[in-house]
């Protein structure tokens, strides 16, 4: 059962029931060359919800995405510590195929970046690359269902063989997030998606993500507390590289045990 309580940030959804964990973040510390960048984070994300990562600028929330889908092994210098599990697979065994990995774990970044290839082909690159259709017909049917459930299919359905990057920027937005779910991934990592966007584009974003996690499990970074508050069921809030407090979205925004996140959130500190 669900209702909606209002707070000074936001409306906020209240969630009654618990799911289990799919991501299980273990002491998880980030280390770029000498400089530290994560301490320990120790952090649950459940099945089927959105966990939103709120925090300054700076303070660790993006460098703990990008650990979930190993991304951070693109960066030279940046080591990792500690233990994620997905299930219960830890993704930073050496036995890890991380090309298996980050189609399972999806990411949808800041700014739209669709391939310079047609709105079909953006959609059909990664189930193409991981031999996930068998002939043009599985391809058609992985494409548009992709761009159904990313809300984008009625407006791109006459025009699929036009350039991707032709759309506008929250179209854009949205053949991206069709892209990262064309390969069927579990988890679902959004990096700031709605910074570029205006308004309505972000309010478009933000019913889509509601109903994306009917399928997937959704991380989303983002600076805005009214956006933490409308679409997740759980915020973790980060501040110096460290993870000062988690929970259900409403107790955050409501009744913060910290008062680092209390002063965060009421704009004493950020």
């Amino acid at each position: 059962m669900e209702a909606a309580a209002t707070t000074g940030v936001a409306s906020v959804v209240l969630t009654s029931d618990t799911a289990p964990t799919k991501v299980h973040g273990k002491d998880v510390s980030v280390f770029y060359g000498e400089k530290q960048a994560l301490f320990d984070v120790n952090l649950e994300i459940e099945a089927n919800r959105v966990t939103s990562l709120i925090g300054p600028s700076g303070c660790g929330k993006s460098t703990f995405l990008r650990c979930l889908n190993r991304m951070n092994d693109t960066i030279s210098i940046c080591r990792v510590t500690g233990d994620i599990l997905l299930d219960e697979t830890n993704i930073y065994d050496r036995e890890i195929d991380v090309v298996e990995l980050r189609a399972r774990v999806g990411m949808v970044f800041q700014k739209p970046n669709p391939f310079p290839k047609s709105i079909y082909e953006n959609v059909a690159y990664g189930p193409k690359i991981h031999g996930m259709s068998h002939g043009k017909s599985d391809l058609d049917e992985i494409v548009h269902s992709s761009l159904r459930r990313a809300g984008l299919w009625n407006e791109v359905k006459d025009r699929l063989n036009e350039p991707g990057t032709g759309l506008s920027g929250g179209q854009q937005q949205r053949l991206c997030i069709a892209r990262a779910i064309a390969t069927k991934p579990e988890v679902l990592l959004m990096d700031e998606p709605c910074s570029a966007l205006d308004p309505i584009a972000t309010a478009v974003i933000e019913e889509l993500i509601d109903e994306l996690r009917e399928n997937f499990t959704i991380v989303i970074v983002t600076h805005s507390m009214q956006q933490a508050a409308r679409v997740s069921q759980k915020t973790a809030f980060f501040h110096l590289g460290k993870l000062i407090e988690e929970g259900k979205t409403e107790d955050i925004f409501t009744n913060p045990k910290n008062k680092q996140t209390q002063d965060y959130i009421t704009g004493r500190i950020g």
